[in-house]
């Protein structure tokens, strides 16, 4: 590493002074959240505190459709699910960054952390009373279906399972119908304010929302460059969708830590990055966002999982 370091032209003090500028990172997973990882990772067989009472963790989609240019919304959903809930007074909420950190450490990739036998490993580490499953599915080309089990860790159990499906040009409505019977099955009632603030949506656009779940995507896998771009996509087409401003803000923060570095600085760290992150990337080509089809993104692949969360 220290050649590597030499080549590029940076210090090791640079290169640690950028990584500790992720610390309170958003989207882009952090040194602090990587550290957290190891540590549940390595003390997983003695953790024995409950887990807390109203505490929540979204996992990652299953892709059920066949199709891959819905592999976005895998981590999509989730991603607005977690935005959500997070504004729920009483609820406390994982960080989705959490959950990727958690990801790359185990080496599970971004669909085995929702398989079956895995998820009360998954819910203990991450000190969750609650884990958030969901499958996507589809009865013709137009349409998308959700559907989301809530399981209890402690207990080993289900609540029940609640579904919610539309076009897809409406899937802020499908999210939003998703989420209130998410929050059904969690026994959380809102008041009539609140859930007029709930059902705000992200955006109304479809084509925005993709480039957002895309960026997400881009940012996890340390490419700060496609994650920008996705972003930037996302805003030109909805100047007010949610997230997609202080991605930019925080992207900025990331590369303004090694100004002297430069283009070169980024690409180191994203060869570092991309070292650590083995299967948590959801495609395996650059995919592309095209007119007509704001979802059909080519070049994407799925991987068989098992996200059913029925426990033995």
């Amino acid at each position: 590493m220290t050649g590597i370091i030499r080549k590029s032209g940076i210090t090791l003090a640079l290169l640690c002074a950028l990584l500790a500028s992720w610390a309170d990172a958003g989207q882009l997973v952090s040194p602090a959240d990587r550290e957290w990882a190891k540590k549940a990772v390595a003390e997983e067989k003695s953790i024995s505190a409950p887990a807390g009472k109203n505490t929540v963790a979204v996992l990652y989609f299953k892709n059920n459709t066949g199709d891959p240019s819905l592999d976005p919304m895998r981590k999509g959903i989730p991603l607005l699910l977690v935005t959500d809930l997070s504004s729920v007074p009483g609820l406390s909420v994982v960080e989705r960054t959490r959950l990727q950190a958690l990801t790359e450490e185990t080496n599970l990739g971004a669909t085995g952390l929702v398989e079956a036998g895995t998820a009360p490993r998954v819910g203990k580490m991450l000190g969750a009373r609650w884990l958030v499953g969901g499958e996507i599915g589809r009865e013709k080309p137009t349409r998308v279906d959700l559907a989301s089990n809530v399981a209890d860790v402690p207990a080993g159990t289900t609540t029940g399972k609640t579904s919610a499906g539309g076009e897809i040009e409406q899937l802020f409505e499908v999210e939003k119908e998703l989420l209130f019977g998410v929050l059904k099955h969690l026994d959380v009632t809102v008041t009539p304010e609140e859930e007029q603030r709930l059902r705000k949506p992200c955006s109304k656009s479809a084509t925005a929302l993709a480039a957002l779940f895309l960026g997400v995507d881009a940012g996890d896998r340390g490419d700060l460059d496609k994650a920008e771009g996705y972003y930037r996509k996302a805003l030109q087409t909805d100047p007010g969708v949610c997230i997609a401003t202080d991605a930019l803000k925080e992207i900025e923060t990331v590369r303004a830590s090694a100004p002297a570095a430069g283009k070169r600085s980024r690409q180191l760290l994203k060869t570092l990055r991309g070292g650590t992150s083995l299967t948590d990337s959801l495609t395996t080509k650059e995919p592309l966002l095209r007119g007509g089809k704001p979802l059909d993104i080519p070049g994407t692949r799925t991987s068989p999982t098992n996200i059913n969360l029925t426990f033995p």
